[in-house]
């Protein structure tokens, strides 16, 4: 014979589902794993840093996200990011969860498939210019047609080139351009292989500091800074995304107070005069910039998409469109609290 339940063991039940309830746990409610309550426990977070990215450079230096995530148990792997296009390589294999680009390398990545969001913008760079030699006769676009031109393909200074190109009426085929990595597009120039080089910073400072000679430059030419995250890493970790957003926007206000303390560590990790660095950040980052991913961006983008498929890196203005429509998302910028990161 079954005995009916007590009211002592029925409200028993009750508190133990209620229980269930607010730690989400449920069977069936389908919590990502390590994560309670929407709190990630556990894990790794791979996140790139690069020269380009000032404030990478100064996250890292400081351990900022170590500190904000060792509550949590999460272990910071830095990854060094040589460019856009090695970031979104990473990014598309899963070996970085958070990478920083250039907005035009993003949308390419994203119009061909990468399943990439950009959470936050960085900086408002003049990173990219077409050099010279330092004895070159070379002075304007026009002159390079014909000649050997260095550019890493899938970042701002290659599309940079593109934009210069047909804004001075040439196009790629006008030139012979060599998908070379940025550092060994300045030693292309160097020793004399090309004979002019679509540069990028802090390389390209250094480069000028060495009499090479900017013979094009174009600050409209010139995307946004990017931080961009797997969607996977979006989806199953929020709330260590949010962290690092808030974290980027406690380093734009430290690097902004401290322009200096910022060239510094920048001169240090990417081998460079001081000097130089001071120029890289004090004239041609712009890190006061609106860090919330929107209309400003997009503007820039929609004038880059149909050289994508002029030039046959992207197959049609339908994924360009596509990728526009689903690039940006301004929700956890719009979110960031700064001061949710101790100094």
């Amino acid at each position: 014979m079954h005995r009916r339940p007590t009211i002592v063991t029925a409200v028993a039940a009750l508190t133990a589902a209620a229980a269930l309830l607010l730690s989400g746990c449920v069977a069936g409610e389908g919590a990502a794993s390590g994560s309670t309550a929407g709190v990630t426990k556990g894990g790794t977070l791979n996140i790139d840093f690069a020269t380009y990215n000032p404030l990478s450079l100064v996250i890292k230096k400081e351990g900022w996200l170590e500190k904000a995530l060792k509550k949590q148990d999460i272990t910071v792997n830095w990854v060094q990011s040589a460019g856009s296009n090695k970031a979104n390589e990473a990014l598309r294999s899963g070996a970085i969860d958070v990478g920083s680009t250039a907005g035009s390398a993003a949308l390419l990545a994203r119009a061909n498939g990468s399943a990439i969001t950009t959470i936050d913008i960085f900086s408002q760079p003049e990173w990219s210019a077409l050099v010279v030699g330092p004895d070159s006769p070379i002075t304007s676009v026009k002159e390079l047609k014909g000649k050997q031109i260095a550019a890493t393909k899938g970042t701002d200074p290659y599309f940079f080139l593109l934009q210069a190109l047909e804004a001075n009426g040439l196009s790629a085929s006008d030139v012979t351009i060599q998908n070379l990595q940025h550092a060994d597009g300045w030693a292309a120039l160097q020793n004399g292989s090309v004979q002019a080089w679509s540069g990028l910073d802090p390389i390209m400072a250094n480069a000028q500091k060495a009499g090479a000679k900017l013979i094009y430059r174009n600050v409209k030419f010139n995307t946004y800074g990017f931080l961009n995250a797997t969607e996977s890493f979006l989806s199953s970790k929020p709330d260590v995304a949010q962290t690092v957003v808030n974290t980027y926007e406690h380093a734009r206000a430290w690097a902004l107070k401290h322009p200096n303390e910022t060239a510094k560590i920048l001169a240090d990790v990417a081998g460079i005069d001081p000097a130089v660095a001071t120029t890289v950040i004090t004239e041609r980052s712009n890190l006061g910039v609106s860090n919330v991913p929107g209309a400003a961006q997009l503007a820039v983008l929609k004038k880059v998409g149909p050289i994508f498929v002029e030039s046959g890196d992207v197959r049609t203005q339908a994924d360009i469109d596509k990728a526009l429509g689903s690039l940006l998302d301004p929700t956890f910028a719009k979110k960031a609290d700064p001061s949710a990161i101790g100094g």
